[in-house]
């Protein structure tokens, strides 16, 4: 294909990416850098004839003249990486001379809301990105050797929770497991125990948002496998048969070798998409017992002034991708390996 050719056909894509992707992220690391201005403040004196008093008021008039003269805020350089509220390099070392041990110095991190956040989002996303995977491949082996007659209602039943919205399945299930649902109700007479609530222990909070998220995001592993193994080359199959395989042994080394890329797409979607959960934590209002990185984003702009916490909410943005950047890097070696060893 000619270069001017090329280029004109990729063009509509990049521009769609410069100006969707590139350009937000451009703008968001520019404005983490700087902080709002803060209000101004009018001092007045009253006087009458008991005496004289002072009456403070915010000058809304200075402030938006202000506000309009340097939109961007004051600069701020990293300081908003560092502060309490996102890396808490100050904290840290506090922390680290006066803990009395590893098990302490631990305790005071997690206290910290950065890292309180980022700790169930790793998590989250190192539980629940394997499970989706192995799930959905197993679902897919099911139902491809399932009777033609069963495999459509299968897959109908089996994309369910996929076609339900995050926020609206999360609510569902939030209302499932209240002690008045049908999970919450049951789990109280199966344990005796009246007060036991899977709202109130961060652990049982954990575990609940977890297995949501599986539940939600294994459809769609299970799709992409399912679809994949309708190209999988019978011959090879019959081959391995003739050779004395047994089932298990098919699998290992023919199928899940030829759905490998499809494997790596998985990985990579899921790491992404998991990395940023949100909707689980509103919809279980679940933030007093967990938290996300996105969810800190959200608490930030939804303050009583939000353009006092954009610059807050812009870094936890930059650091978000910069923590979707470090987790993509072993898959990216991977695509990459296996680039080149089919280009040899």
């Amino acid at each position: 294909m000619p270069h001017r050719t090329f280029i004109f056909f990729i063009l509509p894509s990049l521009l769609s990416m410069i100006l969707l992707i590139a350009v937000p992220i451009f703008s968001a690391m520019t404005q983490s850098l700087f902080i709002a201005h803060k209000q101004v403040i009018r001092v007045s004196e009253t006087c009458d004839p008991f005496g004289c008093k002072k009456e403070t008021s915010v000058d809304a008039e200075a402030t938006a003249n202000l506000r309009e003269k340097e939109p961007l805020g004051i600069f701020n350089g990293f300081e908003t990486y560092t502060n309490r509220n996102h890396l808490a390099a100050a904290e840290i070392k506090t922390s680290w001379n006066v803990a009395t041990g590893w098990k302490d110095l631990f305790s005071r991190i997690m206290n910290l809301p950065f890292y309180k956040a980022l700790a169930f989002t790793i998590t989250y996303t190192f539980v629940v990105t394997p499970f989706v995977i192995i799930l959905g491949f197993l679902i897919a082996l099911g139902t491809n050797s399932l009777a033609s007659w069963l495999k459509g209602p299968t897959i109908f039943f089996s994309l369910l929770p996929m076609i339900v919205t995050p926020l609206i399945g999360s609510l569902i299930l939030f209302w499932m497991i209240d002690a008045d649902g049908i999970i919450g109700s049951t789990l109280q007479r199966i344990f005796k125990d009246n007060d036991l609530s899977l709202k109130a222990s961060p652990a049982l909070t954990w575990i609940m948002l977890i297995v949501y998220g599986i539940w939600h995001s294994t459809p769609f592993a299970f799709i992409v496998f399912y679809a994949g193994l309708q190209t999988v080359p019978q011959e090879t199959l019959e081959a391995s048969m003739l050779d004395g395989a047994s089932l298990w042994q098919q699998k290992r080394y023919v199928v899940i070798p030829y759905l490998m890329p499809l494997i790596i797409f998985v990985t990579l979607i899921q790491l992404m998409d998991n990395f940023r959960v949100f909707e689980p934590i509103v919809g279980f209002n679940a933030s007093a017992n967990a938290t996300s990185l996105s969810w800190i984003i959200f608490n930030d702009l939804r303050g009583e002034d939000a353009l006092q916490l954009f610059g807050s909410a812009a870094a936890t943005s930059m650091l978000t991708i910069i923590g979707v950047g470090i987790l993509l890097i072993p898959v990216l070696i991977m695509i990459w390996k296996e680039f080149n060893s089919k280009t040899v």
